[in-house]
């Protein structure tokens, strides 16, 4: 039986302040997008181009969105208002370089191609203040980091440096010939409170999406510390395709999506050589992973999917059906446990293509999609009678 229908069988039952800082910028933001039309029941705020992640600012309305594509950047989102506009614009405002945390950083991003993938927030010793990490493609495959002031009526961002992906023949010096000058592309990000970050690679140099999506290991978690020249692969975090991360409350533990083999892996930031504990999601395919407040959320495609010829290996070599619209799930993961609960699933959706993130803002959920031209949102259903797996 199709596992959208099993899902919907069972989850149908639960559906239905101005302080100035000197972090501001000095300058007047651009337009604000605005809401369009709702398409299959959920409402959009249009105009946001390739949205892939979501991050709310604890606390405020605010969401911060990424922009898989180059130009599209950071947007800052009003949940309340239902609007978003650009929050990084590259002016000299926003530019506050730390040289000496990032030495081997060459320049900041110009926003007219900046090219934003996988988002982190990281909270700061000061309150309200926070590090924003992003995984930025293009000219310089990287981590870019930004300081968030969420003080006020409106957050401000400042750009204070960033830390270069290495090259593949450095980081995999065992590869030979397979690993080229040209550097890694994360995917992924988050960073602990001692300012290590760590970042997920889908395929190291030689592996092919096909070996992902049957589940063999091709991916890596790479680590970067302050004070070190690049970042290091993670031994032990071989997996099928690498791709959402997220730490632990306590800084302890770090959960790792395989994408290939859609499962959820937990392992110890102390000894990560073997995974702790690992659990297989309920029909579909987790991208990100975030948490919202207390809740740790998955979301992502459609593991079989009959619109789209089955699974993603199945049409594997169908570039028609590779790109064709999947349905999705937005599911809570309890770390311990390791038991799903089921928040949101639909069908196909032209509007929300390629689901990667979902996150809840109040009793609001909201979803990033990486093929998308909007950000999406809807009432949360009552999350305490959401299928359990």
């Amino acid at each position: 039986m199709n596992i959208l229908r099993v899902i919907a069988a069972t989850a149908l039952l639960a559906a239905v302040t101005g302080n100035w800082s000197p972090l501001r910028a000095a300058t007047a933001p651009p337009p604000a997008s605005a809401s369009c039309a709702p398409v299959n029941g959920w409402n959009l705020i249009c105009g946001n181009q390739n949205p892939e992640d979501l991050v709310p600012i604890p606390g405020t309305r605010w969401l911060i969105a990424s922009g898989m594509k180059e130009g599209a950047g950071l947007k800052l989102v009003d949940t309340a208002a239902k609007t978003a506009q650009f929050f990084y614009m590259g002016q000299p405002a926003q530019q506050r370089p730390d040289k000496t945390l990032f030495a081997n950083c060459p320049a900041p991003p110009d926003a007219k191609i900046f090219n934003a993938h996988g988002l982190y927030l990281r909270r700061a010793e000061q309150p309200g203040i926070y590090k924003l990490y992003v995984v930025s493609h293009g000219a310089l495959e990287s981590i870019q980091v930004f300081t968030i002031d969420g003080n006020g009526s409106q957050p401000s961002l400042t750009w204070t440096g960033c830390v270069p992906m290495p090259e593949g023949n450095k980081a995999y010096r065992n590869l030979g010939t397979q690993a080229t000058s040209s550097r890694l592309a994360a995917n992924s990000v988050a960073a602990f409170s001692d300012g290590a970050i760590i970042a997920t690679i889908p395929q190291r140099p030689g592996t092919t999406n096909a070996q992902r999506l049957r589940g063999e290991p091709t991916g890596d978690v790479v680590e970067w510390k302050p004070g070190t020249d690049a970042f290091h692969v993670v031994q032990g975090t071989q997996l099928a395709g690498n791709n959402g991360i997220e730490i632990s409350l306590d800084e302890k533990e770090f959960y790792v999506v395989s994408f290939g083999a859609h499962t959820v892996v937990v392992f110890s930031r102390q000894d990560p050589r073997k995974p702790l504990r690992r659990s297989v999601a309920p029909g579909f395919m987790p991208d990100n992973l975030r948490w919202s407040g207390n809740r740790l959320i998955a979301a992502g495609p459609m593991y079989d999917e009959p619109a789209c010829g089955g699974t993603r290996l199945a049409v594997v070599d169908d570039p028609v059906l590779t790109s064709c619209h999947r349905g999705y799930v937005v599911a809570q993961l309890d770390p311990k446990t390791m038991a799903w609960t089921i928040l949101a699933y639909a069908e196909p959706n032209p509007a929300i293509s390629v689901v990667a993130t979902g996150v809840v803002v109040g009793d609001t959920l909201w979803i990033g999609a990486a093929a998308a031209d909007a950000i999406a949102y809807r009432a949360l259903p009552n999350p305490q009678s959401g299928l359990r797996r």
